[in-house]
């Protein structure tokens, strides 16, 4: 490559990337999900529009795993350890049970409605089984749902990308073995990966905590390169990458560690960059020429999926958990696809499994329409379910930066509207000592606050205290934020979980 062609490449990259941009925010104000958009400025860019060629499955397949692998470490870095922990059991059936009931009965639906062979519609069944994380991600975040409902939803589309992919990975093989050695794959990859993401997460906390790094931009780099050390260690294991990527970020994320809000804005932007990376991609290997003849497939499989697959899963496998059925129907219809299945459909093309061209059509066709009709209708349909929380409390936000030379932590803490912390006094706080507000900023202004100042919804506080008594500190404040200065007596300690006062 000349000098040049590194320039125009480099212009046309920055181009897309900058539409790609603009369409995300059109996407906002249309109630869109930024994925359509960012696929159609793919369909443009590509050879029947403007006419840049791309038609590499392979290559598609390399660079779409690596996007999905830097989503889900940012979905789990952002990922609330207190609201996945409680719905480990639930979304883990949902994620294995519920993607094996999705897969046979849209395989079912596949094999009668459009005649296709048993193996063909399993293989899409398994395709279009996972929810998408990106997509849920980006969606649930701005609805004021219950913690349990979006927890379940976020920590179902982290966990189930893995058995979906283990699946396709199986069944795009000509000779597809026998169940009880899929069973068998299935279980050794999910755990070696579990154990992975894991034990990469706990070791990367472990050294960022006890190693000052001389740059804060520095921390937010480590800790998602060792989401990513976990996502490709758990590969070379043969084991699920996806899951290792997911629980390592979801570790980290968690942890504790100095400088939160900027390594939760980097993973962000590095998240937003791998979508747009990879819708864009897809779009550009769709030949829009195929795609009428698939939208009558797709509309069949998606109407199986989205009103008889995904309901049968869920109430299979929360009926136990006795959640309730206004809960269960919001689950069912937020089952958002996105990048995962087109991603999918590129492993029987490049493995040159007959049909596969077909399936990809359907799929990308399928992940268009129905993204369209559930994305918009998920808050009017959290409202008919009477799901919704406008008045919703908000926990405060602490975050930690290290000041080394002194032996001390530097907090910020922001106070959202509705938390009790509004009013409070100062001293009606009792910080554990010597944990001190420094400063406080508000309307712009910055004032040094005295013993009876008192807090108000917007504020942003500066709190100086060490490392013995940090977490104190911060368990008090999110104490006093749900409860009010009386927190202590009403029984709330402040642990970072949300109580059930929050509405879960």
């Amino acid at each position: 490559m000349t000098l040049q062609d590194l320039y125009l490449t480099l212009l046309v990259g920055g181009t897309v990337l900058l539409a790609s941009i603009a369409a995300a925010r059109t996407a906002h104000r249309a109630g869109l999900p930024s994925l359509l958009l960012f696929l159609a400025v793919g369909v443009i860019v590509g050879e029947d529009v403007i006419g840049l060629h791309f038609d590499d499955a392979q290559l598609a397949q390399a660079l779409g795993t690596a996007a999905l692998a830097v989503i889900l470490v940012e979905g789990g870095l952002t990922s609330e350890w207190a609201d996945v922990r409680r719905l480990l059991l639930p979304a883990g059936v949902l994620a294995t049970a519920g993607v094996a009931v999705s897969v046979l009965v849209t395989a079912s639906g596949a094999h009668w409605l459009l005649g296709m062979n048993w193996h063909l519609s399993l293989l899409l069944g398994a395709i279009v089984s996972s929810t998408d994380a990106a997509a849920v991600f980006a969606v649930l975040r701005s609805l004021p749902l219950p913690q349990k409902v979006a927890g379940l939803l976020e920590a179902e589309s982290g966990f189930n990308d893995a058995p979906a992919v283990i699946l396709v990975l199986v069944l795009s093989t000509a000779d597809v073995p026998g169940p009880a050695h899929i069973a068998g794959q299935v279980v050794y990859e999910l755990v070696v990966g579990g154990v992975l993401g894991l034990a990469i997460g706990r070791l990367g906390a472990a050294a960022l905590r006890h190693i000052a790094l001389p740059a804060t931009g520095l921390y937010p780099l480590a800790i998602v390169g060792f989401g990513i050390v976990a996502f490709a260690a758990a590969g070379a294991a043969h084991a699920s990458g996806y899951l290792a990527a997911y629980l390592a970020g979801l570790v980290l994320g968690n942890a504790q560690l100095p400088h939160r809000a900027a390594t939760r804005s980097f993973a962000e932007g590095v998240g937003w960059l791998a979508q747009i990376g990879l819708f864009v991609m897809l779009g550009l290997l769709v030949d829009p020429s195929e795609l009428p003849a698939a939208i009558g497939p797709a509309v069949a499989v998606g109407l199986v999926l989205l009103l008889v697959a995904r309901p049968l899963s869920v109430l299979a496998c929360l009926l136990p958990f006795r959640v309730p059925w206004r809960e269960q129907g919001f689950i069912s219809w937020a089952g958002l696809r996105g990048a995962v299945p087109i991603v999918l459909a590129t492993f029987p093309i490049v493995e040159g499994l007959s049909g596969a061209r077909d399936l990809l059509n359907i799929v990308f066709v399928l992940v268009v329409i129905f993204t369209v009709v559930q994305g918009p209708s998920l808050p009017v349909a959290a409202r008919l379910l009477r799901l919704t929380r406008p008045g919703a409390l908000r926990e405060i936000q602490v975050e930690t930066a290290p000041l080394d030379v002194l032996d001390a932590d530097l907090l910020t803490v922001s106070i959202p509207a509705g938390s009790r912390l509004h009013g409070v006094a100062i001293f009606e706080l009792r910080l554990p000592p010597p944990t001190v507000v420094t400063l406080i900023v508000r309307d712009g202004a910055t004032t040094v606050p005295g013993h009876d100042t008192a807090l108000r919804a917007g504020d942003e506080l500066l709190l100086i205290t060490t490392p013995k008594v940090r977490q104190a500190a911060e368990r008090r404040l999110r104490a006093v934020g749900r409860r009010g200065k009386l927190a202590r007596w009403l029984g709330e300690h402040g642990d970072p979980e949300i109580s059930q006062q929050t509405g879960s």
